[in-house]
């Protein structure tokens, strides 16, 4: 069986076919150890970084950054034992440009040949050549013996150039003593921090990725303006244009509905302050999208229909909720979601909206987490909005636009005072909800943000 390995792109996600490029992570000549982050690529729902499937020497990387790839092509060959016979030297190992094709290593005897393919690597179409065969007895076929190094007894006429050894990137020597995964490390170089800086809350004192993004705030990547030029086209791919697609299915396909409702929070915010001043809860993340959150559970228990999908001729009700929170990323919207919400703790689910934000703005959300959602909260407080008539996600019956939190003169016991108060927006499929289910629904949240802890007693 051949050392030397291809790799093809992997099936990144339900129904994906094909992903974008963005970065490689190694150079050929360099050593990789099995599950080495090797390159990121950009699919319709995400950016992921693939590891390698086998330890070894990259020999050949068959893809540029930019490229759009098929499923199944292949990406990247490793030599998966480098050391096995003589080993070669860095001259040999050094890749050679074919005219016409993609790099690829020299053969183990006897050098290139023109538009040669190296074993183990699959021929290109319309270039199937093989490189040179140990000699036989009048050109007869024989088995062929181990590949050796035969001392060449002739210089080499082709003048071939011979670069040192890849360079690796350099890596501050503080920084390597520090424990960390290879993800976290890159996380680290892309943010320009020194991972020697920080202080590890992971096991053993290692960084983890909340860490770094802790000590700087991942930034939005918007597209260069070319100030010069009258018009500028950026291509439409990747999460941008599954984004697309999806809104315009959704907007044209199921009938929207949405209704609005104006709530006096100022009873949530203070459960809030009392929340985090709470010693077990002191090192948590806790917002106002948590009691939204909460809300939304309690009340989907209350009106399980909301928690549905149309299938034609069948709802389908949902007994559990994949709780969906729509995030604004670099490369776009996406909606990961929390598996089985209704199941969490508070604590849990608090828990699982920090890691689920936190994994979504460094572009690391897994294809698995923003598949099988079944009801989606959008937050555009942060932004600054009071609401909005959000689309909903495909295959969903309904999501829920919340405002930001403010001051505002509100009628409160026959007195008019300064409370806070936030709009909420909930937009529905008419085909599952009708009017009176859908304000039901909306009255219930915002009762509950209006004063949790009386619902929380009053409806479990």
């Amino acid at each position: 069986m051949t050392r030397i390995k291809d790799f093809a792109l992997p099936d990144l996600g339900e129904g994906l076919v094909e992903g974008d490029i963005l970065k490689w992570l190694v150079s050929v000549g360099d050593t990789v150890t099995q599950n080495q982050p090797i390159v990121e690529v950009e699919t319709a729902k995400a950016a992921v970084e693939i590891p390698a499937k086998w330890p070894g020497q990259v020999t050949a990387i068959h893809c540029s950054e930019g490229e759009t790839v098929a499923v199944g092509t292949p990406i990247i060959s490793i030599d998966t034992d480098p050391g096995a016979g003589p080993v070669p030297s860095a001259a040999s190992l050094a890749a050679v440009e074919i005219a016409g094709d993609a790099p690829v290593e020299p053969g183990m005897t006897g050098g290139p040949a023109p538009n040669a393919v190296l074993v183990g690597y699959g021929p290109r179409a319309g270039s199937v050549k093989r490189r040179p065969r140990v000699s036989g007895t009048n050109g007869a076929s024989a088995p062929a013996p181990a590949p050796v190094v035969a001392p060449a007894p002739a210089p080499v006429a082709a003048p071939i150039a011979v670069p040192v050894a890849a360079p690796v990137a350099p890596v501050a020597p503080a920084s390597a003593a520090v424990l960390a995964k290879p993800p976290v490390r890159k996380l680290a170089r892309d943010l320009g921090i020194d991972l020697a800086t920080l202080t590890g809350s992971g096991p053993a004192g290692s960084i983890t990725r909340d860490d770094v993004l802790s000590a700087q705030s991942v930034s939005v990547v918007t597209p260069t303006v070319d100030e010069s030029a009258r018009e500028q086209r950026i291509p439409v791919k990747g999460v941008r244009k599954l984004t697309a697609e999806n809104m315009v299915s959704s907007a044209f396909t199921a009938p929207h509905v949405s209704v609005f409702n104006t709530v006096d929070v100022t009873r949530g915010m203070r459960a809030l302050e009392r929340l985090r001043e709470r010693r077990e809860w002191r090192e948590v993340r806790v917002s106002p999208l948590l009691l939204v959150a909460k809300a939304v559970l309690t009340a989907l228990k209350r009106h399980p229909m909301v928690n549905s999908s149309w299938a034609g001729d069948e709802i389908v009700l949902k007994n559990y909720v994949n709780l969906g929170i729509a995030a604004a990323t670099e490369r776009g919207l996406i909606v990961p979601n929390i598996k089985d919400a209704q199941s969490l703790s508070l604590r849990e689910l608090a828990d699982g909206l920090s890691g689920l934000v936190s994994t979504a703005k460094a572009g690391r959300t897994a294809p698995s987490d923003m598949s099988g959602g079944t009801f989606t909260i959008t937050n555009v407080g942060v932004f600054g909005v009071d609401t909005g008539t959000p689309i909903l996600p495909p295959g969903e019956a309904a999501i829920l636009a919340v405002g930001a939190v403010r001051d505002a003169a509100w009628a409160h016991k026959g007195k008019v005072k300064v409370r806070q108060v936030l709009t909420l927006s909930l937009s529905f499929d008419h085909r599952i909800i009708d009017g009176e289910q859908g304000s039901k629904f909306l009255h219930d949240v915002s009762e509950f943000l209006s004063d949790p802890e009386a619902a929380l007693l009053s409806w479990t």
